[in-house]
């Protein structure tokens, strides 16, 4: 019989923290086996929690603390805070192979520090990127870098090619890795000097981890033709948070029009089943879960409003990137 994984849990990050997580937990053990989860936090408030979920005892470990960083900390603020909180003890478990890795809901900039304190790059890897899923047409989109590097070299976004390529294997098996850089057109003429020079290495210097597609615009990032998006982080930061404000005004522009009158509200009805499908489509909480990339071990990101559901659903990601060995196959192909 194989370990069981092992998932470092800071409890106290995010919105409706720990209540939000030790619910997420539940959820996600009852879709998974062979996971075990080491749970950082207030034990007086987990515990209770723990009893309501109706969690088994033998798949978790309370480390129990009541030092949090909270969301108005800077990143420095949540470093002087010391080795106490429950953001960096579990990042240290991590460390200390104690787990295979962590996940928080906290204070993003707070984790990406103590993170980088505590754990090395990947060897040839010279900045993490920040990664996240989108959906497409077909299937999903890993895209990256969503904020961590406003400025990037030609090398990289080339690390990112590759990183991003590895995410979509360790996700997405099945699926051929198929990256674009985004460009302002589809021409090769078009876009600065460190685009133009990324797309003409990554043209000539093929790697077996992905196929290069080419530039891609962002009006066309969910048509499934590509399904690894490399950017900068200024750029990327920009499209995800266009991308997230486009879908709510859809979708409660969507509300209003079905619930304003007497024959949208017929109309909703006929088309229940239809506007079920649409709606989970664009559940944020599906897509939940950005990962740093280049760190030596996975670090993954839950987005601190999300709800049980949404936080299980990033513990699935977790679960995903152990099983498909992700830091192995970023190391196998960064110097390829």
């Amino acid at each position: 019989m194989n370990n069981p994984i092992i998932i470092a849990v800071d409890a106290m990050g995010g919105d409706n923290s720990p209540s939000k997580i030790i619910e997420g937990i539940s959820i996600h053990f009852k879709n998974s086996k062979d996971i075990n989860y080491k749970i950082f936090g207030n034990e007086k408030l987990i515990n209770p929690l723990v009893d309501k979920y109706k969690i088994q005892k033998n798949i978790i470990e309370i480390i129990n603390t009541e030092n949090i960083v909270e969301d108005k900390d800077s990143a420095l603020e949540a470093a002087k805070k010391g080795k106490n909180t429950s953001l960096w003890l579990s990042i240290e478990s991590l460390k200390n192979n104690q787990s295979d890795a962590i996940i928080s809901a906290g204070n993003t900039g707070a984790l990406f520090v103590i993170a980088k304190l505590n754990l090395k790059m990947i060897e040839n890897i010279d900045r993490p990127a920040l990664s996240g899923l989108w959906p497409n047409k077909n299937s999903m989109n890993v895209v990256l870098d969503l904020g961590a590097n406003i400025e990037c070299s030609e090398k990289n976004l080339i690390d990112f090619s590759i990183m991003g390529s590895a995410l979509h294997k360790a996700l997405f098996e099945d699926e051929i890795a198929k990256v674009a850089l985004l460009n302002i057109g589809s021409e090769e003429y078009k876009g600065n000097s460190i685009i133009k020079n990324t797309f003409q290495k990554l043209n000539e210097n093929k790697n077996p981890l992905y196929e290069f597609y080419g530039y891609i615009e962002g009006n066309h990032i969910m048509d499934g033709n590509v399904n690894v998006i490399v950017t900068d982080g200024f750029t990327g930061n920009i499209a995800l948070k266009t991308a997230e404000g486009t879908v709510n005004f859809i979708t409660s522009e969507l509300k209003k029009t079905l619930t304003t009158s007497l024959i949208g509200k017929f109309s909703s009805l006929i088309n229940r089943k239809n506007l079920k499908k649409f709606k989970n489509k664009l559940d944020p909480r599906l897509y939940n879960g950005a990962i740093l990339l280049g760190l030596d071990k996975p670090v993954i990101k839950s987005h601190g409003s999300t709800d049980a559901f949404g936080f299980a659903n990033s513990l699935k990601v977790c679960e995903k990137i152990i099983r498909g060995r992700l830091i192995d196959k970023i190391k196998e192909n960064i110097n390829f």
